[in-house]
């Protein structure tokens, strides 16, 4: 089939007015390129589900192509159990709330048991609800921190996955399921029915009353004045509830933030970590005189902290706040098992680990491979990722962090000792060594594809005047699966990964060195990258 005979097809079944729109006018213009980037290559089905930007044809997020996913997906079910169950989340992006009820419709129309969460909500009560509600799978609608022309479509497995992300070949088996009902069926032929359960009241009952155990003994004195931005995404609501809950004060909102807005008008990049993305929440901070600001990225699995510092306010780096969160979970008697962290993130955690009596594990860069850890009581990465109640909520949860955070900080504050100073002696304490991302964005992962290739070529052969052992992660000599990447290794110490972003057209470095030559170590890194 030509190119332009799959784009008269797809546009003969595009149950979507505004995308059979874009399509036609592509078709008429007789714009050959455009119409192959609409089409090729088509976005595949991985372990991070789907992810892309929305538009038309099979290379886009769309309803058609969110449809073919969703009967695949029952097919794959299917084959496993007799009676399979699906849990649907949302988030406020543009067309969630019409994946989610197009998936649920289809899910049910393959004879499916399928609760649809009756409005948006975040990734962490999705994933939590998974496990908590014994369901065979579950499907969050959303594109985490991309930008807003983007959207994606996570899937969680119960039974023996714990209510964690698909890993692979689990990916490649359901794509292939998608692949043929992309082949056979049209959005029309699609069976469908409103058979299903709008609600989830009990689901989130249900995560408010785990995710509150983690601070049941602390009593809050809520002296500190606190700021809260949700980055236009769906975590206020869930937050406010669960500190009201604990007892906690509700933050002061930052009110051009915090309501779900799909368009992010006040920030191209919702994500905490991008330049500028919390310059409101400092703004806000300033002018309340506060003493933390809180910040999660739009469906709320991520937690970025900001504290005062002189001249101002400065965002912690995540493997700093995954050494606060660490230390806090050590401390407690309770806390048995494995901390775990990934291979981009600080040495720190195994220390932490290690001088309290407990396993150490790291991992691939992701949730779904850190949740893999058995007996895991506490998981961290440095891209702002946090997992606190991993017994109930199976992924990174940023709501959960942030209670917790919040309760380290408040008892601190009884005893006049800042959050900056806290950290401050646990950096001694754990031998802690700052930790910093760079990274280039290019337009599609055609050109991530080119870095990756032009870098395992042609390695460094040195850095800043040190030789390199050079690590190629595809070809593990460990314990660890085979990933895209390098890890260089240099002589004095130090260390610097080189890997492809799963998620985004991004290319990532992360490194680790003294605080002294951090900067100059950034420098010459982000050098190999462009």
């Amino acid at each position: 089939m030509s190119l332009l005979e799959q784009a008269n097809s797809w546009l003969a079944q595009d149950p979507d007015p505004l995308t059979r729109a874009q399509l036609q006018a592509i078709i008429d213009s007789g714009d050959e390129v455009e119409l192959q980037k609409s089409f090729e290559p088509r976005i595949a089905f991985g372990t991070a589900g789907l992810r892309g930007e929305l538009g038309a044809g099979s290379a886009r997020m769309n309803r058609v192509l969110v449809a073919q996913t969703a009967r695949g997906l029952a097919e794959y079910l299917l084959e496993r159990e007799t009676t399979p169950s699906v849990v649907i989340g949302f988030d406020g992006r543009i067309n969630s709330d019409i994946f989610a009820e197009d998936s649920a419709q289809i899910l049910a129309g393959a004879g499916i048991r399928v609760t649809l969460f009756d409005t948006y909500v975040p990734t962490p009560v999705l994933a939590h609800s998974v496990k908590f509600g014994e369901y065979s799978a579950g499907i969050m609608v959303t594109a985490s921190h991309n930008p807003a022309n983007d959207n994606g479509y996570k899937v969680y497995l119960g039974g023996d996955f714990g209510g964690s992300q698909i890993i692979s070949p689990i990916d490649r088996d359901i794509e292939a399921k998608i692949l043929k009902v992309a082949d056979t069926l049209t959005f029309e032929e699609l069976p469908k029915s409103s058979l299903y359960v709008r609600g989830g009241e009990a689901l989130r009952e249900a995560y408010f009353n785990s995710t509150l155990k983690l601070v049941a003994s602390h009593y809050f004195n809520n002296r500190l004045k606190v700021v809260y931005t949700a980055m236009h995404g769906v975590g206020l609501d869930t937050l406010n509830e669960l500190f009201k809950r604990a007892g906690a004060a509700i933050p002061v909102p930052v009110t051009e933030q915090v309501q779900p807005d799909g368009k992010f008008p006040t920030t191209p990049f919702p994500n905490p970590e991008e330049p500028g993305a919390m310059d409101l929440a400092f703004a806000k901070a300033r002018a309340v005189g506060a003493d933390l600001i809180i910040a999660t990225d739009p469906d709320a699995d991520r937690l970025a902290l900001g504290i005062p510092v002189k001249g101002g306010f400065a965002r912690l780096a995540g493997d700093e706040v995954g050494l606060l969160l660490a230390h806090e979970m050590a401390s407690r008697a309770s806390t048995k098992g494995t901390f775990a962290n990934s291979i981009v993130s600080s040495s720190a955690l195994k220390r932490v680990a290690e001088q309290n009596g407990l396993a150490y594990e790291q991992t691939l860069t992701g949730f779904k491979w850190i949740m893999r850890v058995p007996n895991l009581s506490f998981g961290y990465e440095e891209a702002l990722g946090y997992s606190v109640d991993p017994s109930h909520t199976p992924d990174k949860d940023g709501i959960s962090a942030a209670l917790m955070a919040l309760s380290i900080a408040d008892r601190l504050s009884q005893t006049g000792t800042s959050l900056e100073e806290h950290l401050e002696s646990l950096k001694k304490k754990y031998g802690y060594r700052p930790t910093a991302q760079v990274s280039v964005r290019v337009e599609n992962q055609a050109m991530v594809a080119a870095i990756l290739e032009r870098l395992s070529e042609s390695p460094p052969t040195q850095l800043q005047g040190h030789s390199i052992e050079v690590e190629d992660l595809s070809k593990p000599a460990g314990q660890l699966p085979p990933t895209d990447g390098l890890k260089l290794h240099l002589a004095n110490g130090d260390w610097v990964i080189l890997r492809p972003s799963g998620t985004e057209p991004k290319f990532k470095a992360y490194l680790e060195t003294t605080e002294e030559n951090l900067e100059s170590l950034k420098s010459e890194v982000l050098k190999l990258l462009v």
